[in-house]
């Protein structure tokens, strides 16, 4: 006998949804108003904690932009509000990963990553050439990208290929759904009803926090693609 099923998939939930399931979790039925209000701005809160908590791969995007003579900064995210605009800047954008010089034949180099310690270390940072360095600046309006060596006349045309982690979403309707995969709607209700308990009931605080961190992180921890590694030992030859 066949087991019947839906044969669908549900990839996630509704907003008001995850709000009903949340609150239900401390006690609270039939919310409006306010509570849905409040519920919501708690979410984008989750949202924005969970830029801290590492890396989230489904945010992961790859771009690119093309180098100009004698430039060595380019924005790579712009606030959305501030009323100008760049042709290098990605709305969202959070941070660089990786980066790769790739030139005219479309022959990729990597670049490496450096700190603004070391940056700051660099005798001649107007030096012209092709690019090996870059590093990144966070600033509360916009992110750049800074690359040493200064690209030269010819280098111009040719191109910075990077992938970056873009910020979440906002949750904005209730109608929409949360822009996160399925493996991190359970942590998603979780975290809704711990922020929702130190408004409404205190006393669930503690044990919604630990249901909340457990389920985080095994989210966390099936994130990402996982691949084989292979550890070989060093072999030492004493000398005769």
């Amino acid at each position: 006998m066949a087991i019947a099923t839906t044969n669908t998939f549900e990839k996630t939930f509704s907003i008001d949804e995850v709000i009903e399931d949340a609150y239900e979790r401390i006690g609270l039925q039939a919310t409006s108003g306010y509570q849905l209000k409040t519920a919501r701005r708690s979410l984008n809160i989750l949202f924005q904690e969970w830029g801290n908590r590492g890396l989230h791969y489904w945010e992961v995007a790859n771009s690119s932009f093309t180098l100009v003579t004698d430039q060595s900064e380019y924005i790579i995210y712009r606030s959305a509000g501030d009323g100008t605009s760049d042709a290098t800047a990605i709305y969202g954008a959070a941070d660089i990963l990786e980066a790769s010089y790739r030139n005219a034949s479309s022959v990729d180099s990597p670049l490496t990553k450096i700190d603004r310690s070391t940056y700051q270390a660099l005798s001649n940072k107007t030096a012209t050439g092709t690019p090996s360095q870059y590093w990144v600046q966070r600033f509360i309006d916009r992110t750049t990208m800074t690359i040493y060596l200064t690209p030269s006349s010819s280098q111009n045309g040719h191109t910075i290929n990077y992938n970056y982690i873009k910020r979440i979403k906002d949750v904005g309707d209730f109608t929409n759904v949360g822009d996160v995969p399925y493996r991190f709607v359970p942590c998603m209700v979780a975290g809704l009803s711990f922020y929702l308990s130190q408004k409404y009931n205190p006393e669930l605080s503690q044990q919604m926090k630990l249901y909340y961190e457990d389920e985080l992180q095994r989210a966390l921890s099936e994130d990402g693609s996982p691949s084989s590694t292979y550890i070989t030992p060093k072999t030492y030859y004493p000398s005769v």
